[in-house]
């Protein structure tokens, strides 16, 4: 089959600006990883809302649910900065932890005044805990190691990479009929290289022990590709394609992020109790 050359050119060029962000936020300073934090968690529970609302149609969505929940993410992220709270006055905490009661409350109020089901505050509450909690565990990973959340990131993309490279070689096994591209071959090939690599870099590491970082990448591993198929029954249950539309030919910003809104979780607790 030819290669169509406007679309590789248009996929190609979402991904240069797509890891120039990434890594622009990732590496500057604090300031530049809070935004990224907060930008990613935003963008996520925009295309959340859209699958959501088409999943559950039968619901009353007020048409400013998804900006105010939105903005309650940004204020718990910037809540749970270090730089956020040194620049902050007392009363300028209030405030923040305020902003996010207030449209829960007015939401309620809201649903309850047309006689509706609670499905969109149901919803909207499983939005924070899938979307907004995740980024502040890695906020939280940032405070005492900047490498780490680089370092999850990097293993889930590595992971990505080569489960798509081996299932394109050698898949013959459907891995779960909720993602039909998804081989075995191809989810046990990605997930081997992975934690190989991370046992790599970890016996060369000075930092922690690579068994460590073996183990971090097998938990990375199986809860990224979990949130990948989480995300790809959300898209079927809504029946569209993607998520969105914010990269050309790759999706919308949970497309993107699937993976690492499990992965994080799992790779807090691990690098908490284990590599601290």
């Amino acid at each position: 089959m030819a290669l169509n050359w406007p679309t590789f050119f248009k996929r190609l060029g979402s991904s240069v600006i797509f890891v120039a962000v990434m890594l622009t936020g990732l590496l500057w300073n604090e300031w530049s990883f809070l935004g990224l934090i907060a930008l990613i968690g935003m963008l996520c529970l925009r295309d959340y809302f859209r699958l959501v609302q088409k999943v559950d149609k039968e619901s009353y969505w007020p048409k400013w649910l998804s900006v105010a929940v939105q903005l309650s993410a940004l204020a718990i992220i910037c809540l749970f900065s270090n730089k956020v709270n040194e620049l902050l006055p007392p009363y300028g905490r209030i405030v923040f932890m305020l902003l996010p009661i207030l449209p829960a409350l007015l939401l309620l109020s809201s649903v309850l005044s047309k006689n509706n089901s609670l499905f969109p505050l149901l919803q909207a509450a499983g939005g924070l805990l899938y979307i907004t909690l995740p980024m502040l565990l890695l906020l939280n990973i940032h405070t005492y190691d900047v490498v780490l959340p680089i370092a999850v990131i990097l293993m889930i993309w590595c992971n990505d990479t080569m489960a798509y490279l081996v299932g394109s070689f050698i898949g013959k096994h459907q891995f779960s009929p909720i993602s039909p591209n998804k081989t075995w071959e191809g989810v046990v090939g990605g997930a081997v290289l992975t934690i190989a690599g991370a046992g790599v870099y970890g016996y060369y590491s000075e930092t922690y022990r690579f068994i460590d970082w073996m183990s971090l990448a097998l938990c990375v591993t199986v809860a990224g590709t979990l949130g990948d198929l989480m995300e790809s029954k959300l898209k079927r249950m809504a029946d569209i394609k993607d998520s969105g539309t914010l990269m050309p030919g790759h999706g919308g910003a949970l497309d993107r992020f699937d993976s690492l809104l499990v992965a994080a979780p799992f790779a807090f607790v691990y690098s908490y109790y284990f590599m601290r």
